[in-house]
């Protein structure tokens, strides 16, 4: 089992910033890719970023290109993301997720994952 605990949500205003971070711990990989998803209600979870194991791949979605940051702690088993110039529709709840490939584009897919959060609230006001 693989455990993942988000933190970092909150309320903020529109052109703020907001830093998640995610810690995984129990019997992860040998090497993984970690990402971030959201969700809103009556909509399913899209992907916002991920991070391969090195951490020399990222993706990211189109809508959050040049405002997020992903990137892994020293130790592998961290991985935040840096929000910044928020809008409101990036409201949402943030999973973070673990996945059971290392690498690739298809770490945009949720089914590439094994692994998610609790999540953590986003909002952004207006």
């Amino acid at each position: 089992q693989v455990q993942l605990l988000e933190s970092g949500g909150g309320l903020v205003q529109a052109g703020g910033s907001l830093r998640l971070s995610c810690a995984a711990s129990g019997r992860t990989f040998s090497s993984y890719a970690m990402g971030w998803f959201r969700q809103t209600p009556g909509k399913e979870r899209e992907f916002v970023a991920a991070i391969s194991w090195s951490g020399g791949s990222r993706y990211y979605a189109d809508s959050v290109k040049g405002r997020f940051t992903i990137s892994r702690g020293n130790t592998k088993n961290t991985v935040s993301l840096q929000m910044n110039s928020l809008k409101p529709e990036d409201t949402a709840l943030y999973y973070c997720g673990h996945s059971q490939y290392d690498s690739g584009t298809l770490l945009q897919g949720g089914a590439a994952y094994d692994y998610w959060g609790q999540g953590t609230q986003v909002t952004v006001s207006s």
